[in-house]
């Protein structure tokens, strides 16, 4: 297959668009007006105990820490399949593009949703300094067909991309389905829906299909006083017959053995493996092979999907770490290579 190098492809990768702005943003979201376990008067919490970060301070890691090497470019290989729109497709027919980093296409029948659409070169708030990605988005923007809705995690920057953001909206209108207090980090013109954890609503196209805002054990913030003033959180796709489950950004907990309870165990669940070392400070923020194999099986989902790697340096390990460590993590629990799907960036995957 042909490798192609779109750097400077619009269609494959954004500019940045500056967000400064929400650097000093101070939430006008009510959280008094909010009865759960895990709102208090000025933003959110777990309502479970987290993993200690055993004495390592984030500030001195950032100060002194050895990341592994990456490529500074890597070109992807061309995808051959690219998605078209399935006015006529069953509910039971489910293809997954996973483009790069969280970012996935979802076309369950005749449905298009986005996970976490990021497209932009670096994942900040300004486009001249922050991570920078090493690969382009693995379909181009104006390739995909029409999206119905858009999955949005949580609103850190390599998640919550304003540029790609603005582009779909500015093409398809769509829902942009998130946690509470998201919206104002948005365009007022945008559609967003913001949810709490638990919230199901039905997608307005059609009422078979159902949207839940999930649980993650994660944290959430872009600028230096909203740290915790939004919710982060999962999503799941519920059909009359399935469920597709997107974890976004996370560390491993409880709440992958609650969601397979409340909700049902799984078709599909993407699930992140990478931005994990070290460990000390990561293990409460983010899985790594190991502790996604061990969600797979929490979930008892009958397939998963790696997401979360391999695009933007956030922390130490490898580039492809993560991949050998889920081989690894998947022969130690005796189960099968193929039931986590590992995908090269635009590749199409039948479910």
């Amino acid at each position: 297959m042909a490798l192609h190098s779109p750097d400077l492809d619009a269609d494959y990768i954004l500019p940045t668009q500056t967000s400064v702005q929400h650097g000093l943003l101070n939430s006008t979201f009510n959280y008094t007006a909010r009865t759960n376990a895990h709102t208090h008067t000025h933003g959110f919490f777990h309502p479970w105990t987290l993993p200690p970060r055993q004495g390592i301070h984030v500030l001195s890691w950032l100060l002194k820490r050895q990341p592994a090497p990456w490529p500074r470019w890597q070109s992807n290989t061309t995808t051959t399949h690219l998605p078209i729109a399935r006015p006529d497709a069953s509910l039971d027919d489910w293809k997954i593009w996973f483009i790069g980093h969280v970012t996935t296409l979802i076309q369950i029948g005749p449905y298009n949703f986005l996970t976490d659409p990021v497209w932009s070169m670096r994942a900040s708030p300004v486009g001249f300094a922050g991570p920078k990605r090493v690969r382009a988005a693995g379909l181009p923007l104006q390739q995909l067909p029409p999206i119905d809705a858009v999955l949005l995690s949580h609103n850190h920057y390599d998640h919550m991309d304003l540029a790609a953001l603005n582009w779909l909206h500015q093409r398809d209108q769509m829902p942009i389905y998130t946690g509470l207090a998201n919206a104002q980090y948005l365009p007022k013109k945008m559609n967003v829906i913001e949810m709490d954890w638990w919230d199901q609503l039905p997608l307005p196209q059609d009422p078979n299909i159902q949207i839940v805002f999930t649980p993650a054990q994660h944290f959430s913030g872009r600028g230096l006083r909203d740290g915790n003033q939004a919710l982060w959180g999962g999503l799941s796709i519920l059909t009359p017959e399935d469920h597709l489950f997107f974890a976004g950004d996370t560390g491993y907990s409880g709440h992958f053995s609650e969601i397979r309870k409340r909700l049902g165990a799984p078709r599909l669940a993407l699930l992140p493996i990478g931005a994990y070392e070290p460990r000390a400070i990561m293990q409460a923020m983010h899985m790594n092979p190991a502790d996604a194999v061990q969600a797979h099986l929490d979930l008892a989902t009958q397939r998963s999907l790696a997401i979360h790697y391999r695009t933007f340096q956030l922390t130490d390990e490898a580039m492809n770490q993560p991949l050998l460590e889920l081989a690894t993590a998947l022969t130690q629990q005796q189960l099968a290579q193929d039931c986590f799907y590992t995908p090269i960036e635009g590749e199409m995957v039948v479910v």
